[in-house]
């Protein structure tokens, strides 16, 4: 097909869903398209299907809706290209707008996760702060109810050591082995017993009913029914940024992580620097070509920092298959000033343990009280740590501490401005080394 047939197939499917185009914008997405000659249709439709998850202002697409989708499109490929190695190290590294975030609310009578659509303003209403204590419920009690001491597992199941996914085995249709179209039908994680041996395994897209009868299971998808033997996860949701991780990229991203064995992450926390010192820091690093060239610098702010707020304190990043949480708060010191009930010291005596346990157990960044600390009521669920990180960076004020809960590596890299303490963080074996400088 000519440029002329491609431009006209482009604008009919993108018309089909309720999309016109600028200029521009038609440009960039013939750009895209052409970088997979052999596989035009393909990349046309997961173009499409990526646009219409956008949270968009109008239907009438500019250049910079299409390049925010095709930037992203691009850096999953090069991710799993291990031939691309640019590509494939700027990929590896993913910082997660806070803004864009999505936002899911539990429903505890159909027991499935809804996507908020729409836009979210900064200045809620007063049903946003009583939703907002009202989500931490529900959501706490959605764990509750998925724990193993409080829920009989409805199948066999595996559990892998890389993550929480249950793994259940299935016999699919030949059918739809020959024409390898198995992606058609994702299943979300969660499942539901709603009716008498009737199973609903259910996304944001699809409901699926699974029937047993006398260890016999049949799959019913519309008119189809199938009899299964194994049910198989083949991807899991990223559900900070909503996309899609199917099992064959995750594995290549998983093996590239472990070949990252020189990549390290360098944490200083409480670091204070005027205009002036931000300026030397600056001229220090570009005095030194390696570290500039090889080197990523982000920049967190922290609660003493003029004109913000708690909600920019906070970071999440990903690198390649681990999700990293950063959050610049002197944590411990509120907690333990707002607590009612002094800690059990059975188990540990240490604060800093604690204190982990007690985010992990609440599912939350900053469990605290609105009138101790303050959120924007609509992005509270930015702070949520359910699913759970694998790995959780306090950087607080109190003496550096590492500590692994449930899985998941807790570290505080201490306060460099008062002991020159930092730690550093090797993410293909999750390890924590605290270190200062000598004085």
């Amino acid at each position: 097909m000519g440029a002329a047939g491609t431009r006209k197939k482009v604008q009919r499917k993108f018309k089909l869903r309720g999309f016109t185009f600028k200029v521009e914008a038609l440009e960039e997405a013939l750009a895209f398209l052409s970088r997979f000659p052999d596989a035009e249709d393909d990349a046309l439709d997961l173009l499409i299907d990526e646009i219409d998850k956008e949270s968009l202002k109008s239907s009438i697409l500019d250049r910079e809706a299409i390049h925010r989708v095709v930037s992203l499109l691009l850096d999953a490929d090069a991710a799993v290209d291990p031939s691309c190695t640019v590509a494939s190290n700027r990929a590896a590294l993913r910082v997660i707008d806070a803004f864009v975030i999505p936002r899911f609310r539990y429903d505890p009578i159909k027991k499935v996760f809804y996507e908020h659509t729409g836009r979210l303003p900064i200045h809620g209403e007063a049903g946003d702060k009583a939703a907002l204590y009202r989500d931490r419920y529900q959501l706490l009690l959605q764990r509750l109810s998925r724990d193993k001491y409080f829920s009989r597992p409805a199948f066999d199941t595996e559990i892998t050591d890389s993550d929480s996914c249950e793994t259940i085995r299935v016999l699919y249709p030949e059918r739809l082995k020959e024409k390898e179209e198995i992606s058609k039908f994702p299943l979300h994680p969660y499942y539901s017993l709603l009716q008498k041996l009737v199973f609903f395994f259910h996304d944001l897209n699809i409901l699926l009913s699974i029937k047993s009868f006398s260890g016999t299971m049949s799959i019913h998808v519309g008119f189809h029914r199938w009899r299964i033997e194994k049910i198989h996860c083949h991807y899991s949701w990223d559900l900070t940024s909503l996309v899609v991780v199917y099992c064959q990229q995750k594995k290549i991203l998983s093996g590239l992580e472990k070949k990252a064995v020189n990549d390290m992450f360098v944490i200083l926390s409480d670091v204070w620097l005027d205009n002036d010192e931000f300026g030397k820091l600056g001229e220090m690093i570009e005095a030194r070509p390696r570290l500039k060239e090889q080197s990523r610098f982000l920049f967190i702010p922290g609660p003493d920092d003029a004109d913000l707020t708690a909600f920019v304190i906070f970071c999440r990043i990903k690198f390649y298959t681990q999700e990293i949480v950063f959050f610049r708060q002197d944590l411990l010191y509120r907690m333990r000033r707002s607590s009612l009930i002094p800690p059990s010291t059975e188990e540990t005596s240490d604060p800093f343990e604690h204190l982990v346990a007690t985010i992990t157990h609440q599912g939350h960044l900053c469990p605290l009280p609105l009138t101790v600390q303050p959120i924007i009521w609509n992005y509270d669920h930015c702070l949520q740590l359910y699913p759970t990180p694998h790995t959780i960076v306090l950087g607080d004020r109190n003496e550096q501490k590492a500590f692994k809960y449930t899985g998941i590596t807790c570290f505080n890299p201490g306060s460099f401005s008062n002991d020159s303490t930092f730690a550093a963080y090797r993410p293909c074996t999750k390890e924590v080394e605290l270190s200062a400088l000598e004085s």
